[in-house]
């Protein structure tokens, strides 16, 4: 698979609705609803692309276990390249923000970590952590892989992205397996699909057992994702897509 420089994918005023289940005792609930979003926002000295995540659970499942989750990226509209990047999670009533200021002349991240305590006091931490050249945030490297070029790839290949997670950087992995056609939300759909994992962690299960399904067209649309974690499994299905760039 083939990275690209120049973003050729996404375009400001695109929004893409899921819809997550996840399974309890061997059923899949449909528990939450998963939006991203893309902006432009302009700055005194540039105009910057915002890529927006949120997932949120519905209401009738908020007194089971309420989740509020904020991810945002601000990146170079050319090259996707992330500059600021935020994570606001509120989930069962854990709360944690999280702030990444990118410094790509330093290969820096200047972070903060910001906490609840039990007794509701802030805890808050600051560091400076050293990148590589290529390394992203979490929401920047999922709109890269949709700047692929896998239409160029052949079966089995494969091609690794480092995250910063945490303030870790994690290897992840994504391998084309094959073409398959599906029925979504949006049609009927030839899509690319791929496995996803990351290298030293337990945070993805299994052996091609995180799959995503991308629509094997210009757009690259996430419309279907697997996935298995530590604590079980679940399912992304796309319920709507609007401002697509083609």
């Amino acid at each position: 698979m083939l990275s690209t420089a120049q973003n050729k994918t996404i375009a400001a005023g695109e929004k893409l609705t899921f819809s997550a289940s996840y399974n309890m005792s061997g059923l899949l609930n449909e528990l939450a609803q998963v939006t991203m979003e893309t902006s432009e926002v302009k700055t005194s000295k540039s105009t910057l692309l915002k890529l927006k995540c949120t997932a949120a659970t519905y209401s009738k499942w908020d007194s089971f276990f309420k989740i509020r989750d904020l991810y945002e990226s601000y990146v170079s509209p050319k090259t996707l390249t992330p500059y600021l990047y935020n994570r606001d999670i509120d989930e069962g009533g854990y709360k944690k923000f999280m702030k990444y200021k990118f410094n790509h002349k330093s290969r820096t991240v200047s972070s903060l970590k910001r906490k609840k305590r039990r007794d509701g006091t802030d805890w808050e931490e600051k560091k400076t952590v050293k990148i590589g050249t290529s390394t992203r945030d979490l929401v920047t490297t999922l709109y890269h892989i949709r700047n692929l070029d896998i239409h160029k790839a052949n079966v089995g290949d494969s091609q690794n992205f480092t995250v910063l997670f945490d303030n870790v950087e994690s290897v992840v992995t994504i391998k084309y397996l094959s073409k398959e056609t599906i029925n979504t939300a949006l049609g009927r759909k030839e899509c690319y699909k791929l496995a996803i994992s990351i290298n030293n962690s337990d945070v993805l299960k299994g052996n091609n057992a995180n799959l995503l399904w991308l629509t094997a067209d210009q757009n690259k649309v996430p419309v279907y994702a697997k996935f298995k974690i530590a604590v079980g499994s679940g399912e992304l299905k796309i319920k709507s897509a609007t401002g697509l760039k083609y």
